[in-house]
């Protein structure tokens, strides 16, 4: 199983200081953490695309280009594209470029994106949110496949065979679909042999298996092999010396982001108890020492059925970048060889 990152490089308020996160200092603790995370043999470090003050990935692309020129072996990837309000045409490009830069380590994850401020920004009707993606996705597939595209749409001017460059070194160069937990997503993926990334960020993981065996059976449906039908779960989580210290330094940042998202989206606060229980044993919160940190990771291998990779989103926010890192560490030195170890072991079985 590959273990990583994801970041959406959050700026959120900081009490001690009582303002946020000063933007050039936040980007120069993000290059450390993703060096970091490549000295410590993690396998990716995927880079969210986001246009919210929180945050600064609203250019995935560009972070993972200077992290790619400061590293040497992690993979670097977007979590995610948000792909319908997006050109197809500049992403392949990008991505291809960061593929050079980094010497084949280059991946692209596409969603439909949980947060819509992309689409007025760049001039998009949300009335066209599942076909921009739909008709999107089919363009970036083919320019991967074709230097020369001949190809037309609704949403797009069509390519009539002009060359797209650079090509990437990576053949092909990898395209993961990231779902949020839709019937439809997840059958889009399998029906197209595309790699599939969950996101589980409450409940319990064990409710997910539905949608993966739906997955799975449509990727088989459509005649694609089982092998290339991996699964790959991201998760929000946060690793300490201790559960207890690993609990309290994430609360306040995670308590933040989705009290605030929630008074958007109509949920009620989070408070102290919910979140306790969502670090549970079988909830959806990685949240712990690095025993207890492997441990879900390898509860929620068994009950999906499977997992090829797991990456971990450490909401950086208020939590001190020295706090982070060490999380870093613990995930690369400890987390990382406990789960390898139990996967090789009962794959020996």
């Amino acid at each position: 199983m590959q273990l990583g990152i994801d970041s959406f490089v959050d700026t959120s308020f900081d009490p001690a200081r009582r303002a946020r996160i000063n933007p050039a200092d936040r980007i120069r603790d993000l290059l450390e953490e993703i060096e970091l995370a490549d000295q410590v043999g993690l396998d990716v470090f995927g880079i969210g695309e986001h246009h919210r003050p929180e945050y600064l990935a609203s250019a995935p692309a560009v972070l993972l280009a200077a992290a790619a020129a400061r590293t040497k072996r992690i993979r670097l990837a977007s979590a995610v594209t948000v792909l319908g309000s997006a050109d197809p045409v500049r992403v392949f490009q990008d991505f291809a470029t960061v593929d050079l830069i980094s010497a084949g380590r280059a991946e692209i994850i596409v969603g439909r994106g949980s947060f819509i401020e992309s689409f007025p920004l760049f001039g998009f009707d949300l009335d066209d949110y599942d076909a921009l993606f739909s008709e999107k996705l089919e363009l970036l597939l083919k320019l991967r496949e074709q230097t020369e595209v001949h190809w037309s749409g609704r949403h797009r001017p069509a390519l009539t065979g002009q060359g797209v460059y650079p090509r990437p070194v990576q053949q092909p160069l990898p395209i993961r679909i990231a779902v949020g937990g839709t019937p439809k997503s997840v059958i889009r993926a399998g029906t197209l042999g595309l790699p599939l990334v969950l996101a589980i960020i409450g409940g319990e993981p064990r409710q997910f298996r539905g949608l993966l065996d739906l997955y799975r059976a449509s990727g088989q449906k459509a005649g694609h092999p089982p092998e290339r039908l991996t699964v790959g779960i991201h998760n929000i989580g946060f690793v300490a010396d201790t559960t207890a210290q690993a609990a309290d330094e994430l609360y306040p940042s995670y308590a933040e982001a989705f009290t605030q998202i929630g008074r958007e989206r109509g949920w009620g606060p989070i408070t102290r108890p919910h979140y306790d229980a969502l670090r549970g044993p079988t909830g959806a919160l990685l949240v712990g020492d690095p025993e207890t940190v492997a441990t879900k990771i390898l509860h929620e291998h068994e009950v999906l059925g499977g997992i090829s990779r797991m990456t971990m989103l450490l909401n950086g926010g208020i939590i001190p970048h020295r706090q982070v890192m060490r999380a870093i560490e613990l995930l690369g030195t400890q987390v990382a060889p406990l789960v390898r170890k139990a996967l090789g072991a009962t794959a020996g079985k």
